[in-house]
């Protein structure tokens, strides 16, 4: 297991959590078991540790320029507070990492994937000019408070909370602590995503597990209740060999960008966007209750192998098994037939649309 402790270890050691590896980092996988721990999250509010994440500030004259030399954003579009998702594109428009980009004042603030961040920051490096500054927010810990109750239990400590619409974040005092808050995160429920001193990040943490909403979550059910979603998550379901419209990420290329271009890999992915592409990421839904994992195949009418389960696991909402597949274009379609290939088992399944539970994100006054 990784000697690379978080800020809350010992925190989640005292409330029973069953540790794993994760991205360099030791980290709870579930508490109380990942099917309760789930549907508490669908039902009231659940408390995330997601100090893993890279939490960068990218500062600097042009940062806004450079930035979209390597993101297929519209920053100039993006209002002060305001997160876009993104994606940290290579010259062949493969998926560097998926990221939240938020604009804070005179600086970027933006949260990349935990086990790809040392990386993400050595390509910014390499490919931002001189005079952007990349600061790597090491003291900062990250927390995430899903479910439907969550903005009851922070509008209780801080009432203004509840005016952020969805996609927008700003700074608030919880505790007497001054965090960074956003309603974003990966559960398909809302919810919100908080920054804070990793020195005092217990204090919040027993503030919020306080309240009779909420309780702490592990990764195990973060994983479930983000498959039910229809998130990818980076190193399953997207890589550097995908590109954003295979990926049906073709949302996040921004239209002036799309019209412009000009970040790496645009006369690929614009191509795609506009003639199509061989594969394409889709939702699948599996006769039977046998879940179906990362890596089964799947197979055409002929045996002859055609695309990869990328994610697969049981919704405990929908009690049966779904995953996230990667199928040749003609099959990308609703209600299309497919059949899986697991340890010698073949499993019938059919595409069906995501997200497979609907997302509840709030967007009352939620801005573009």
């Amino acid at each position: 297991m990784s000697d690379n402790n978080l800020p809350l270890n010992d925190w989640h050691l005292a409330r029973g959590a069953r540790m794993v590896p994760f991205a360099g980092y030791s980290m709870p996988i579930q508490y109380e078991g990942i099917m309760a721990e789930h549907k508490w999250v669908r039902e009231s509010a659940g408390l995330f540790d997601v100090s893993h994440m890279g939490q960068l500030i990218i500062a600097g004259g042009g940062a806004e320029k450079a930035l979209e030399t390597l993101l297929p954003a519209d920053l100039s579009i993006l209002k002060e507070g305001r997160l876009r998702y993104s994606l940290l594109l290579s010259p062949d428009g493969g998926i560097v990492d998926d990221l939240m980009v938020t604009r804070r004042g005179d600086h970027f603030y933006m949260v990349v994937n935990g086990a790809t961040k040392e990386g993400d920051i050595a390509y910014l490096r390499e490919n931002l000019p001189p005079g952007v500054v990349i600061d790597h927010m090491k003291e900062q810990a990250l927390l995430a408070l899903q479910g439907p109750k969550a903005v009851d239990v922070l509008a209780r400590i801080a009432p203004q909370i509840a005016e952020l619409g969805f996609m927008q974040g700003g700074a608030f005092d919880l505790g007497g602590v001054t965090a960074w808050v956003s309603r974003s995160g990966y559960t398909g429920e809302d919810g919100f995503e908080i920054s804070v001193p990793a020195k005092v990040v217990s204090e919040i943490a027993d503030l919020l597990t306080g309240k009779p909403e909420v309780k702490p979550i592990g990764l195990g059910a973060r994983d479930s209740l983000r498959l039910e979603a229809g998130l990818p998550l980076y190193g399953h379901d997207l890589d550097t060999g995908t590109t954003p419209i295979e990926a049906d990420l073709g949302f996040a290329i921004s239209k002036r960008r799309r019209a412009e271009g000009g970040f790496p890999g645009a006369t690929r992915i614009i191509g795609e966007m506009e003639g199509g592409t061989i594969t394409r990421r889709v939702g699948i839904a599996i006769e039977g209750r046998q879940p179906v994992r990362e890596g089964a195949m799947v197979m055409d009418f002929e045996g002859n192998e055609v695309g990869k389960v990328t994610s697969g696991g049981f919704s405990p909402i929908l009690e049966a098994p779904i995953a996230m597949a990667y199928v040749p274009s003609a099959l990308a379609i609703e209600g299309a037939a497919i059949s899986l290939a697991q340890r010698g088992k073949i499993f019938q399944a059919r595409v069906i649309p995501m997200p497979f539970v609907p997302h509840r994100y709030n967007r009352k006054g939620a801005g573009k």
